[in-house]
């Protein structure tokens, strides 16, 4: 069943994703559980404001998320479908230096639809205070507006980053944003 928050151009319907960072810089690799490619993503350089474009697996335009501001240290990150040129959601990051948190809200109205939040206080801390404690890979929760708990965000360890998003298929969380919120807060926070 559609969702207002749906992005035209991909469909998401598996419930748990493997998300790999290239070795060399920030770029991404999206899998399902079958192992085929579903989206890429990378980190424009040298932009004045953060970009990631995302492609389908077929490399067809998927939708691209971009900071709000200059240098946004906690700020928001619009997820604009391709396929309508139209604001899907927005990822708000929460900044902390005791905890990861990232809010999907709906653009217009800025209600709640998700919150990702690290599970691991300390190392959070550690992440934000010490540069190798990067290499420590950090989980997540995935709760829906009501506060339920509908999934996870997992890192392994890895020469480059990877992570397991699984979502319940139950949730209305809307997919495409918990899966590009994985690949944008693991460039932004190893930052």
């Amino acid at each position: 069943m559609p969702s207002t928050y749906d992005i035209s151009t991909v469909a998401l319907d598996d419930d748990r994703y493997e998300v790999r960072q290239s070795l060399i810089r920030n770029k991404y690799a999206v899998r399902d559980s079958a192992g085929d490619v579903v989206l890429r993503g990378k980190q424009k350089m040298f932009k004045m404001k953060e970009e990631f474009p995302f492609v389908t697996g077929d490399g067809a335009d998927a939708f691209t998320v971009k900071a709000g501001g200059i240098v946004d240290v906690a700020g928001n990150y619009a997820i604009t479908d391709a396929g309508t040129g139209e604001e899907v959601v927005v990822l708000d990051e929460d900044f902390s230096l005791f905890v990861e948190n990232w809010t999907v809200r709906d653009p217009e109205t800025g209600a709640a639809l998700a919150t990702i939040r690290s599970k691991n206080r300390l190392l959070s801390a550690l992440r934000h205070l010490v540069g190798f404690a990067n290499l420590v890979p950090n989980r997540y929760e995935i709760f829906d507006a009501d506060g339920d708990h509908v999934g996870d965000v997992r890192g392994k360890f890895s020469l480059r980053d990877a992570y397991t998003v699984t979502i319940d298929d139950a949730s209305d969380v809307p997919k495409e944003a918990v899966v590009a919120a994985a690949c944008v807060l693991d460039a932004l926070e190893n930052e």
